[in-house]
């Protein structure tokens, strides 16, 4: 996956000369110059402010003895000294996609996408966490059977940030992912998933870019660390007897993927997810006979994994009203 303006092109020959102001140029070029993907190239730099980078691009060997002027961002660059290869200094974050073009008649010929990126312990600043504490990356699948969700949250003035490109993998196999429309979440499969205990963690990696400003998000985990059981369809109250069934998309047999539920009686009309609570209990069975004698009040039960105890499936919840019993 990548930006709009990307073509499937072969890949510029770029040679990158170091040269961040404040920074000793004893660091490797390989630790600081990444070639991310055909006909993009990454500086990585451990701060914006003041940094310098000269970057020689050239165009392609056919192009050798031919006439070659540049673009930047579809903007001629005035450079007597241009042809084939043309050197350009890239200042703090101000990348761009430099273009090559046959001299006089303007035809394209070949382009390179330079990104600046920030040290990756520097703290971002295009996503931001929907719960503090809880990463970049939100992740939840439905079922063991290997589809599952990420999904993130753009800072309000990163609004117009761009995915550039999502790896995922599981011990070097690659995961397909496919983006959302509007950039926010990715649906992937491992198509290598079985029900024997996982050995190895999903990866995930996500670059993202606003303006010329690339950021890298990483994520790692086991299926059975974000299997989160859908809301309890079929929920219902007989007398003082809750009953549900278990979540549609839920592996089977039940025997084996078995879910507890926890069931909690709060005031009539309150929220399930308040703290206070008339009863509060865990039950294996998909039904639970209600411990108090007001028919007034609100019956909320919802599900997880029994034996890793991983993420709570969202409440269900009926409301009753002496013999009213909305569900």
């Amino acid at each position: 996956m990548m930006g709009h303006f990307f073509l499937q092109m072969c890949l510029l020959t770029v040679m990158i000369i170091w040269a961040v102001l404040g920074v000793s140029t004893s660091n490797s070029l390989h630790e600081n110059i990444v070639t991310l993907m055909d006909n993009v190239v990454v500086l990585r730099v451990p701060q914006i402010k003041g940094s310098r980078v000269s970057v020689l691009l050239t165009c392609g060997q056919a192009y050798e003895n031919a006439p070659v002027f540049w673009k930047k961002n579809g903007l001629k660059i005035e450079d007597p000294k241009q042809g084939n290869q043309i050197q350009v200094e890239v200042e703090e974050a101000q990348g761009g996609n430099f273009t090559c073009h046959q001299a006089p008649s303007g035809v394209y010929l070949n382009h390179t996408v330079v990104f600046v990126q920030l040290d990756s312990d520097t703290r971002p600043s295009i996503l931001v966490e929907s719960v503090p504490g809880e990463g970049y990356i939100h992740c939840s699948a439905p079922n063991y059977e290997g589809s599952f969700r990420c999904t993130w949250k753009r800072d309000q003035s990163r609004s117009k940030a761009t995915v550039l490109l999502v790896k995922s993998d599981r011990n070097t196999e690659k995961i397909r992912c496919d983006l959302d429309a509007d950039g926010s979440g990715i649906l992937c499969h491992d198509e290598n998933c079985s029900f024997k205990e996982e050995q190895q963690r999903v990866s995930l990696i996500v670059y993202i870019y606003n303006s010329y400003l690339l950021e890298g998000y990483t994520k790692t985990f086991y299926l059975r660390e974000i299997a989160k059981p859908g809301k309890l369809p079929n929920l219902r109250i007989s007398g003082n007897v809750s009953s549900w069934d278990y979540p549609a998309l839920w592996s089977k047999p039940c025997t084996f993927f078995s879910l507890q539920f926890q069931v909690k009686v709060v005031q009539h009309g309150r929220s399930c997810n308040i703290d206070e609570h008339i009863v509060l209990s865990v039950t294996d069975k998909p039904q639970y006979e209600i411990p108090i004698k007001s028919r007034r009040y609100t019956f909320c039960v919802r599900a997880q994994d029994k034996f890793t105890e991983g993420p709570w499936s969202h409440w269900s919840h009926c409301k009753v009203n002496k013999s009213q019993v909305t569900c």
